[in-house]
């Protein structure tokens, strides 16, 4: 049976959305769960998640974060104290209302009985983290707190797909109380820097970095800043959030503290987080028709070697020069971790080792057959130089190469990205060229559409409702990093302080 040209069944260009589900399918990073709307994470994509958690505990705990954990049930009148908090949240809450089962007449279960007060399912933590730090702080000395929790929160979607919107999810939520405004604020953008360079320099995705507008804002926040990802089909994916709450939570929790002049005031408080759907993200940027492509900062596996033996009579030769030059290669340092380097024993031809190293996105894959060790001519493969370019290395070579190697692939997967972004770009000045942007030339093809655009906005919520309700095109910030350029709004020509970036999104 031939090769077919491409491992990925239908190509991004013939069906984006599907090819997104293939390759988590086949790149072995989540499946579908029997729950509805639920995902299981496997073992390759969990490891990204685990390397993900292991670098921004390092840094979060380098800026004074100490890591907490909370409950996962939430008495509904927690969330019934911030009125905008629970709007926003409420049509996403999966809701407790009954305890303990018993058999019923005719077999099964039924539950046996109802609770006193309905109990939310995290959707996120705000409520109950306030009314746990309204216990902890008495004096403007308890402050600030700084705390972070990694865990599970349960989003009641009804339209799902793996990674980027599913009912249960994983994320970080960092959550800090302050003594003063600026403090907080400090806090905020300390966050979103943190987020923003481990995004480009680990997981090698351009960003664009600003704040949301009110009607976008996290619920209840005075401020939500964020980062947006432009996906290979030309959507926006927002990549992770850092708000600035102000007083709201802490008056509706009671955060109440001893000022330095005797007085009682009230905290500053700040919520951030970034999930899963990071993972998601970087298939959508970084893969192609064979599969996933991983940065190698922060991939599970560096290197996978493949053992090639035709004759069993060479295969304890072959094994024992592979388990040997893995130890070897295991004792480097790459970027914050051990150079991770397996061995693939697996009883399958080199064929079928290889094209799984290559949907998954090994980033390296090493062939060694007997005539490799003869000739000290090892076969090396680069995910992202296609599946048959091969570099020749003695073991020498390899060894003193292989850190220099993976670097360049990092950065030509950061810099692939993010010249793919900035083509897609586009300063728009009037109505009509904007409208023809987010119009799809190709009717059959409407997921494929213009990218990202910067124009001119007023200010009105009206503007930004319409242009939703026409084109399900939304602001997805206002640029932080900007040039300062006034213009007029192309909707309305009032007048406008700096453009704004539009995006049909995920």
């Amino acid at each position: 049976m031939s090769r077919p040209k491409t491992a990925i069944t239908p190509t991004r260009e013939e069906d984006f959305s599907e090819w997104y589900q293939q390759v988590v399918k086949v790149g072995e990073l989540a499946e579908h769960a029997p729950v509805r709307g639920c995902m299981v994470i496997k073992p390759w994509g969990y490891s990204i998640w685990e390397n993900i958690q292991y670098i921004l505990n390092k840094r979060f705990k380098a800026t004074g974060h100490k890591n907490a954990y909370f409950p996962l049930f939430i008495p509904l009148s927690f969330l019934e104290k911030e009125a905008e908090h629970v709007e926003g949240f409420a049509k996403e809450c999966a809701v407790v209302t009954h305890h303990r089962l018993e058999a019923k007449e005719g077999g099964g279960l039924q539950p046996a009985g109802e609770l006193e007060e309905p109990l939310v399912v995290r959707p996120t933590s705000e409520t109950i983290i306030g009314e746990t730090f309204s216990k902890w702080v008495e004096s403007y000395r308890d402050l600030p707190i700084l705390i972070n929790q990694w865990a599970n929160v349960v989003r009641w979607e009804m339209r799902t797909r793996l990674f980027l919107r599913t009912a249960e999810f994983l994320w970080q939520e960092g959550h800090t109380a302050h003594e003063t405004k600026e403090e907080a604020l400090e806090e905020t953008f300390q966050m979103l820097d943190i987020y923003c360079d481990f995004i480009e320099n680990m997981l090698a995705m351009p960003l664009i970095r600003g704040a949301k507008t009110e009607s976008e804002r996290f619920p209840g926040a005075e401020e939500t800043y964020t980062f947006e990802l432009m996906m290979q089909d030309h959507k926006a994916l927002q990549g992770g959030t850092s708000h600035f709450l102000g007083q709201k939570f802490a008056k509706a929790s009671n955060i109440k503290f001893s000022d330095r002049n005797g007085n009682l005031s009230y905290a500053w408080t700040t919520s951030w987080a970034i999930t899963t759907r990071l993972i998601g993200a970087m298939v959508m940027i970084h893969g192609d028709d064979d599969g996933f492509i991983c940065p190698p900062r922060i991939a599970p596996e560096h290197l996978v070697i493949i053992p090639i033996v035709h004759k069993e009579e060479m295969r304890e030769h072959v094994m024992t020069y592979c388990e040997k030059l893995a130890a070897e290669l295991s004792t480097m340092r790459y970027g914050e971790r051990d150079l991770e380097v397996t061995v693939d024993k697996r009883d399958l031809r080199g064929g079928e080792k290889s094209w799984s190293a290559i949907k998954k996105g090994m980033p390296l894959r090493l062939e060694v057959g007997p005539r490799d060790i003869d000739s000290d001519q090892l076969c090396l493969f680069r995910r992202t130089h296609g599946h048959k370019e091969v570099m020749k290395l003695s073991r020498a070579e390899l060894l003193t190469k292989i850190i220099p190697i993976l670097d360049e692939m990092q950065n030509e997967i950061f810099e692939r990205a993010r010249a793919f972004r900035d083509q897609r770009i586009k300063k728009i000045d009037t109505k009509d060229d904007f409208y023809a942007f987010f119009t799809p030339k190709n009717r059959n093809k409407p997921e494929i559409h213009g990218g990202f655009a910067l124009a001119h906005w007023s200010g009105e919520s009206a503007v930004e409702q319409q242009i939703k309700n026409d084109l399900n095109v939304t602001i997805r910030c206002i640029p932080l990093d900007h040039d300062g350029e006034e213009g007029k709004c192309i909707i309305t020509g009032k007048p406008s302080k700096q453009r704004v970036l539009f995006a049909k999104a995920y």
